[in-house]
């Protein structure tokens, strides 16, 4: 599943290309989570503006065209297997591709197999429906005001495991199950420790392992296990790094005690017994 790393990795990708187009046509292939929100048509002449990003989220400005009050923008969500690709000469599309943005400059395409990706237009980010969507997420990862102190307050009273605080991104948006096992094994943390019993200074080291390997990952342009590849086609390489993802049963790169693999919250947890406690 697209993470942080891999969504910003593609608004980087996107950023330069779509700066000034003009949306020319929308089209749509088989229906997504959420349905689009205004006629196609409506988009048509809007300006579009740069790109950004909240959580997995990313928010596509746009002015002009038909909309209502001439302006509004797209949140887009990647969902399970979704990819976002800019292409300058668009191919007919395939079955899996349900969404494309036909600008004076190239064609962004929404490809996602198992359709769990979405696009929805918004006349704002912070008004409904897009503000509904970003209304529970937590604080980004390198937002400054998010410090070990705050971290640990804000996991105080919790009792689930803190691998599933993580995921559930109502703390701290962007760990995905492959960085939040990671950020875990770099802090040596166990991934069944209930999330109020880590003190200010454990917080301080998960805050610190969260950091560096996310920025790692967009380093190496985030993970490919199985559909993602950025805006220009290029698959991410972070996998191959990984200290204990996918390493179930082979030997911790510390201290060799064989890495362990359990289901936990339905997603695969893997760990070191010896290395997190």
């Amino acid at each position: 599943m697209p993470e942080l790393p891999e969504v910003e990795v593609t608004r980087r990708g996107l950023a330069g290309r779509l700066r000034g187009v003009t949306v020319c046509a929308v089209r749509l292939g088989k229906p997504l989570r959420w349905p689009l929100g205004i006629a196609p048509q409506a988009l048509q002449g809007a300006a579009v503006g740069e790109p950004q990003r909240r959580g997995k989220y990313l928010w596509l400005p746009l002015a002009g065209g038909a909309q209502p009050q001439g302006r509004g923008g797209l949140l887009l969500h990647l969902g399970m297997s979704g990819a976002l690709a800019w292409l300058e000469a668009a191919p007919p599309p395939g079955p899996h591709d349900h969404f494309d943005l036909v600008t004076t400059h190239g064609t962004l395409r929404l490809t996602d197999p198992r359709r769990f990706g979405a696009v929805q237009w918004s006349p704002a980010i912070d008004a409904p429906p897009a503000a509904a969507r970003l209304a529970t997420l937590g604080r980004e990862p390198f937002d400054p005001a998010l410090s070990a102190a705050t971290l640990h307050a804000a996991l105080r009273g919790r009792s689930s495991p803190i691998k599933s605080v993580l995921l559930g991104g109502r703390v701290v948006v962007g760990a995905g199950n492959i960085y939040a096992c990671e950020a875990l094994y770099a802090a040596g943390i166990a991934p069944r420790t209930p999330a109020g019993r880590l003190s200010r200074q454990r917080c301080a080291r998960l805050l610190a392992a969260l950091r560096s390997t996310l920025a790692r990952a967009l380093e190496l342009g985030g993970s490919t296990l199985r559909d993602f590849h950025d805006a220009h086609g290029a698959a991410g390489a972070f996998q191959h790094e990984a200290a204990v993802y996918g390493r179930a049963g082979q030997p911790c790169r510390r201290c060799g005690t064989p890495i362990r693999r359990a289901m936990q919250g339905q997603r695969a947890t893997y760990w070191c017994p010896a290395c997190q406690r």
